[in-house]
Order: C-alpha cells, then sequence, then structure tokens
C-alpha cells in the first residue's frame, strides 16, 4: 500500500525555499486573480511520480485528477522520460516550426502503425497551435471551408476550450459570457442525457434539417464529445453515436469528434468513440497526447477534406519537437505487455467502486466509462456536499476535481497505469470522505 501522509516534517533532502515550505504569497501577489486549481488545492507541489504527488513541506497526494487528464500515464513514467532525457542530451532540435525533422518522423510513423491503422482510420494528420482549443480551431474552420457553409450544431453541456472558435460551441454560460461570445451562427440542442434527463436529440436534429421551414440550416458541421466531461460526466451511448452519424451523412454534415479529453485511454480504448463503431470526419486531439504533459495537439480528418494551402493555418509552437519524442515512447506503450491488461484490471476496479459508492446513498448517480467516473450529487446534497467531499479527500491525501454545471460531480481520473495499492487507497479515500460528506 502506498503510504499518504497529510502532515508532517519537509524533507531534510528538499531543496532551500528562501520563502519557507508551502509559502503561497508570492503566487497571491503576483499572479493573475484567473488562477483556479491553485484555490481548490492549496499547497505547493514540488515533484511527483506515477500516481503521487509531493508538496515542498513533505506531503503526499494521489492523483485522480492527472492534469485535468493531460498525464493519463502518470506522472514522469520511466520509459517517457528515458526518451526525453536521451534527445535532450544528444542536442536534438527543440523547434521546429513545420520542417521535416527526425521527431516528427519518427512520431507520424508511430501514430500511423499504433493507433490509426489498426482502427482503419485514413486520416491526415495536422499539427495545429499547442492547446486543445486550437484544434479545435482548426477543425471548425477547415469543416467550413470544406462544405461552404457557415452554421455549427454543438450540444447543451459540451465543453470544447476557451478560445473564441471554441468558445461559441461550448455550453458554459459562465464561459461564454468571460469570452464576450454571442449566439452567432451555432445552434445547441440537448445532448444525449443531462441534469435535466434524457432527449431525443437526434430526432430534433433530423426534424429541424429536413423540414425546409424549420428556420435552420443544415450546418457545415456537428462538435461533439463521447463522453462530456466537464458537463458532469455523461458518456454518449454507442447506439446515440451511431445515429448521429447516419443522420450526419445523410445531409451531408460533417462530424467533428472531440476527444481532447476523452482520447488516448481515458474511456478504455484509444479513442471514446471506437465502442460505436463510427468513423468521424474530423477527430481532435490533445492533453495526453504527449504522455508527458508536454503541449501538443492535432486535428485528423479524412484524406479527401484536407483542402488546406500551404500556411493558411499556421503556428509558432505546431511543432513542438520534445512533445513528438515523448508521444513516440507514449504510443509504444500500447505495444507494451501487460498494457491493455493493466487497463483492463484498473477500469474493472473502478466499476467495483461504482457499487460501492451507490451502496452509501441511492440519490448518488454514478456515471463513467473506462477510466474515467462521475458520482454525481445533485439529489444527494448538491454541489455543497461535493465540495465537502472534495475538501475531506483532499485532507486525507487525495486530489479529485468537480465537474457538471455547478459543480455538482466528482470526477475520478486515476492514471490508466496507476498500480492496484494507490489505486485502492485512493478509492477508499473517496469512499470514507462520500461516507462524511
Amino acid at each position: 500500500m502506498t503510504t499518504v501522509a497529510t502532515t508532517g516534517p519537509t524533507s531534510p533532502t528538499a531543496p532551500a525555499n528562501l520563502t519557507g515550505p508551502s509559502d503561497t504569497s508570492v503566487f497571491e501577489k503576483i499572479e493573475s486573480e484567473v488562477r483556479m486549481y491553485c484555490r481548490t488545492f492549496p499547497v505547493v507541489f514540488e515533484r511527483a511520480k506515477g500516481a503521487l504527488l509531493h508538496t515542498d513541506d513533505g506531503r503526499a497526494f494521489i492523483d485522480f485528477f492527472c492534469g485535468a487528464g493531460s498525464l493519463n500515464y502518470g506522472h514522469n513514467h520511466d520509459a517517457l522520460k528515458r526518451r526525453i532525457v536521451d534527445y535532450l542530451a544528444d542536442d536534438g532540435l527543440m523547434h521546429g516550426l513545420d520542417l521535416h525533422t527526425v521527431a516528427k518522423r519518427d512520431f507520424l510513423t508511430r501514430f500511423t502503425e499504433v493507433v490509426l491503422q489498426p482502427r482503419g482510420l485514413d486520416f491526415k494528420v495536422q499539427f495545429t497551435g499547442p492547446t486543445g482549443t486550437d484544434a479545435v480551431e482548426a477543425a471548425l474552420k477547415l469543416a467550413r471551408r470544406a462544405t461552404g457553409r457557415t452554421g455549427l450544431t454543438a450540444f447543451t453541456g459540451a465543453y470544447h476550450g476557451m478560445s473564441r472558435g471554441a468558445l461559441e460551441v461550448t455550453g458554459s454560460r459562465r464561459a461564454r459570457r468571460a469570452g464576450t461570445v454571442a449566439g452567432g451562427d451555432v445552434t445547441f440542442v440537448p445532448f444525449e442525457d443531462g441534469p435535466l434527463g434524457p432527449f431525443d436529440s437526434i430526432g430534433l436534429i433530423e426534424r429541424l434539417w429536413s423540414d425546409p421551414s424549420s428556420g435552420t440550416e443544415p450546418p457545415a458541421a456537428v462538435v461533439v464529445e463521447a463522453v462530456q466531461m466537464e458537463g458532469g460526466v455523461y458518456p454518449a451511448s454507442p447506439q446515440w453515436l451511431r445515429r448521429l452519424r447516419e443522420v450526419t451523412e445523410r445531409h451531408g454534415v460533417l462530424l467533428i469528434l472531440d476527444e481532447i479529453q476523452t482520447g488516448c485511454g481515458r474511456t478504455g480504448a484509444f479513442f471514446g468513440f471506437e465502442e460505436s463503431g463510427i468513423v468521424p470526419d474530423v477527430v481532435t486531439v490533445s492533453k495526453s497526447l504527449s504522455g508527458y504533459g508536454l503541449p501538443l495537439s492535432l486535428t485528423l480528418f479524412r484524406r479527401e477534406l484536407d483542402l488546406w494551402q500551404p500556411g493558411e493555418h499556421t503556428g509558432t509552437f505546431r511543432g513542438n519537437q520534445l512533445a513528438f519524442v515523448a508521444a513516440t515512447a507514449a504510443c509504444e506503450l500500447w505495444q507494451r505487455d501487460g498494457f491493455l491488461a493493466g487497463l483492463r484490471r484498473n477500469t474493472e476496479r473502478l466499476t467495483r467502486f461504482r457499487a460501492d459508492a451507490g451502496g452509501l446513498d441511492p440519490d448518488l448517480v454514478l456515471r463513467g466509462r473506462g477510466m474515467v467516473l462521475g458520482v454525481d450529487t445533485a439529489r444527494a446534497g448538491g454541489a455543497e456536499r461535493a465540495g465537502r467531499v472534495q475538501r475531506h479527500a483532499f485532507e486525507h491525501g487525495l486530489i479529485v476535481e468537480r465537474c457538471g454545471r455547478h459543480d455538482e460531480v466528482l470526477k475520478v481520473m486515476p492514471p490508466l497505469t496507476i498500480d492496484p495499492g494507490p489505486l485502492d487507497e485512493g478509492l477508499g479515500i473517496l469512499l470514507d470522505a462520500l461516507r462524511a460528506g
């Protein structure tokens, strides 16, 4: 079992800190008020390994947050770290724009062999800016160019990023208001499920697009997540995604799957849409793509959609060479003996926890897929209870984030590669927190 200490002395081997251990005054004085996660977890982190985060005063926390889904393989995975260290030691190119480089060639080769070809995906790969929202921006621009239409369809509860185009297809009023984004050319329809219950959104879309007097034109694209993560961990069922694929094909509308947080194994398969058997027109991937927390984003699309002229969509940091190196090593993890077996084992453990947590309170609702679980307290104390559970977990050595419309859902995302001991211990802390909350 992993020992998690929530109190204790600062490590005697820790480097000197002139402001003192856990002193946060410089952040409060200098950093913008926009900071968020540090308010929920008010400690100073110093190092991390696997599923553990360590603070500068000697405490350790089990990480069920994983950098908002950017560390699916845990912190400082040895195989990825060795590849990065070797590349740095050899003075590998660190910045390459869209030049041909060995690091990019290796990544494209391995990504094609490990991810695309086994799934029958004949996609072109576009390297966008460094973050997920950049991949979404490129996808929207390409869809409009390919179809000659400007409209988009998105879903209530959706989250696709904080830049302007991505905000247009994001449901949160708070986020949209902060970005001064109006309705524009986006039509929102209810997701398959949500806080107000199930809804026949595909039937509504079909009616809107088929009726010449609906006041709604068929859009350039529909943008959807295989699991709405920030919206409250609402998985799209395979049947629903298949119906969505059918209606978009029938009306000549592109289907964009946002796999930024669901991709790279979070749902148990590399892509969240795999279970449905569909092939999207466009897929956005980021977060855990590098596997090491290094920024890297892709927009993948059917070969015939590659209508770009050279330089039409560009960016200085779309060629993160060190991220290519890490991402190549991350792809190779999927070929390792025991990787998929470990992922299945951890998924089964999370499934058993659903039954344990559900037995505590009949009003708790648990949703998830693979290695993500949402514990919804909307009918069992609401956001106040979720906040108490989160604080209790933190005080006892567990980092877990909240999501949903009112932060009423605890979003449980352990590393895919977490060992059984820390996974059991973290789930035990969470179960105790739910009892106490």
